[in-house]
């Protein structure tokens, strides 16, 4: 299939988040308009506190715009409440977090199959075999009896990506997944997820790291919570970095 005919996961108009805090309104996002079709692979960037977070809570469903329309598999988000919502998610979206978010007193296997304990639906059997196939996808299946104080940095965010998995999502988002991990660890994960992009799933991703931004199809820069082209985005970064370097130069002599 054509990647222009794949269907739309996720589609936003005119998305906009405020934060308020007392008086203050904080403009997080500002009239973002982006859609992700089924089998992409879509990385954010910007610099830090440009709303890429936010923007990856808004299309989990983690969190709802101020403004705009925002549609998930063809369908408005608008009306869901928020137990409809936490449903949505837990059957259509996986999620991988830089802090791996793993359950220390839970076994590798328990953490794999928490999810899917919410789906009353599923048959213990299904749980089971959705575990140990997970699990073997990122090649932690031997570490399925293990803990989470047992394993390695990059152990455990394959882990947590077998845990984001295990549901068959139709679209797994992932935060930094490799802020927390040294260099190897961190190819190591990337390289995981750039097997399940061919292997047909769809990704999108926030990083900070233009090596591994630039494994995906495209990328999505924000600047300041709005979507932008590449040449205002790298003009933005060359003034940040001769700003850098004034105020350092400035700093070395009194």
């Amino acid at each position: 299939m054509q990647a222009h005919t794949r269907p739309v996961i996720i589609e936003m108009h005119g998305i906009g988040k405020v934060f308020h805090a007392g008086s203050i309104e904080c403009q997080v996002l500002t009239d973002v308009h982006l859609a992700v079709r089924q089998g992409e692979f879509v990385s954010i960037a910007g610099p830090s506190g440009c709303g890429k977070s936010t923007l990856l809570s808004l299309m989990g469903l983690l969190d709802m715009p101020s403004h705009g329309e925002f549609r998930f598999r063809g369908e408005s988000t608008e009306a869901l409440g928020r137990a409809e919502r936490a449903r949505i998610r837990n059957r259509h979206i996986g999620f991988v977090f830089q802090a791996f978010n793993l359950i220390d007193d839970l076994s590798v296997a328990d953490n794999v199959a928490l999810p899917l304990s919410f789906r009353k639906d599923m048959p213990t059997r299904d749980r089971a075999r959705r575990v140990v196939e997970a699990l073997g996808s990122v090649g932690m299946a031997h570490r399925m009896r293990h803990y989470p104080a047992q394993l390695s940095g990059g152990q455990q965010q394959r882990v947590a990506v077998a845990r984001a998995l295990a549901g068959d999502p139709s679209i797994l988002l992932a935060d930094e997944p490799t802020g927390n991990l040294d260099l190897h660890n961190g190819e190591t994960v990337m390289t995981l997820l750039s097997s399940l992009h061919v292997a047909g799933r769809t990704i999108c991703m926030v990083t900070h790291d233009d090596r591994f931004s630039s494994m995906a199809d495209r990328t999505i820069r924000l600047l300041d919570g709005r979507v932008v082209d590449e040449s205002s985005y790298r003009q933005s970064q060359s003034e940040a970095e001769s700003g850098l370097d004034e105020r350092r130069h400035s700093a070395s002599f009194p």
